[in-house]
């Protein structure tokens, strides 16, 4: 695993940083909007979108005296094709478990007497 995408599930596996996610897949939101949807404090989600962005999971985007923070989606993307390369592993692998059996199955059970 590359050092990018466990920062990427280190950051994630918070919950309270795991909310801000979820919210800011609805749309870009300020830190005080997202404080107030989660009832926590502005300097708490402050330093949790500083590890998220810490993490390029969220971009701000300064606007006047207020930040805007958004979803960076390549991110994503990446974490996406991750998890999918568990997934090929695991299908390449029954696959070779389905051939066995299909092998095993086919030869002359060794040892087995008739009952006839």
């Amino acid at each position: 695993m590359t050092e990018p995408m466990l920062q990427i599930i280190v950051a994630l596996a918070d919950a309270n940083r795991l909310a801000i996610v979820d919210l800011l897949k609805q749309g870009p939101l300020t830190v005080g909007e997202i404080a107030n949807r989660l009832s926590l404090n502005q300097p708490q989600v402050s330093k949790h979108l500083r590890t998220l962005s810490d993490a390029q999971i969220v971009q701000v985007e300064p606007l006047g005296n207020r930040r805007i923070y958004h979803l960076r989606p390549e991110t994503f993307f990446k974490l996406t094709a991750w998890s999918r390369s568990f997934e090929q592993q695991v299908e390449e692998r029954m696959l070779r478990l389905d051939a066995y059996l299909t092998e095993m199955q086919s030869k002359p059970t060794e040892g087995v007497m008739d009952d006839d």
